[in-house]
């Protein structure tokens, strides 16, 4: 994100705003279930409302927004997102035991990658798509004065924002398997699932075993899952860019 937004995103987190002012997340536990749907976005209709819980994620003091449409694309609707020098998302509140369902599946297109990208920069800090899992704060996994930040997002918003949030990214040349904080905290970190222009205009499933992508991240147990979102941005390099996102589910193991 960029330097303009307020100090808490970059002094507690960047991935704050993805879980706060949005009302209590949906208990989405289903212990009968193999798969928990997070985003059917095939079963929308073009142009219509956002399905299951879906809503925009902005941020404050950046003016320019990511433009987003369900639109139908070859056989099935999937979200088209259009960034120009912009930045937001859009997100939806869940609760989700990563243990019981650790699998994240999801489909995605991109049409170009950034010149300047960089996710090892604060200034090349933008995708043009990436998928953000967060996970709810939890006291025993904070230091005192973490603890002092965790209580004054809270009194300015309301509730806890998330304890750490997972990204993954389309980068435009870092390896695919990078895996790294982000730039502005390590609390938010990368994980670098596609890369560069070869397989751009193509439909991917990608699938991560989240709760194990957590664990190596940052050497703990993961709390429950909070949210998840999906972002195109391009207000630190100033760019353009454009990709589709399908749908995305929880899994109880690989199929």
């Amino acid at each position: 994100m960029t330097p303009r937004i307020s100090f808490l995103i970059v002094s507690i987190a960047l991935f704050f705003l993805v879980a706060v002012n949005l009302g209590e997340p949906n208990r989405l536990q289903a212990e009968s279930s193999a798969r928990v749907e997070i985003g059917t976005f095939s079963a929308a209709t073009p142009d219509g409302p956002w399905p299951d819980g879906w809503k925009p994620l902005t941020f404050p003091k950046i003016p320019q927004h990511t433009r987003y449409s369900l639109v139908k694309d070859g056989d099935a609707v999937a979200v088209k997102a259009a960034s120009q020098a912009s930045s937001s998302g859009l997100t939806k509140e869940i609760l989700i035991d990563p243990k019981e369902y650790p699998i994240i599946q999801w489909q995605w297109k991109v049409s170009s990658v950034l010149k300047r990208g960089d996710v090892a920069k604060k200034e090349g800090d933008d995708y043009p798509a990436r998928i953000y899992v967060t996970f709810q704060y939890d006291s025993q996994k904070v230091s005192l004065f973490g603890k002092a930040k965790y209580e004054a997002a809270k009194l300015i918003y309301g509730r806890y924002p998330p304890l750490g949030a997972i990204n993954y990214i389309w980068e435009s040349r870092a390896p695919v398997g990078t895996s790294v904080p982000n730039p502005y905290t390590d609390q938010v970190h990368m994980i670098v699932v596609e890369s560069g222009q070869a397989k751009l205009n193509t439909w991917i499933t990608e699938e991560r075993n989240v709760y194990e992508d957590y664990k190596r991240a940052f050497g703990e147990e993961p709390p429950m899952i909070s949210g998840v979102a999906i972002m195109t941005d391009t207000d630190n390099t100033g760019e353009s860019a454009e990709a589709y996102y399908g749908d995305i589910v929880l899994k109880k193991r690989s199929e």
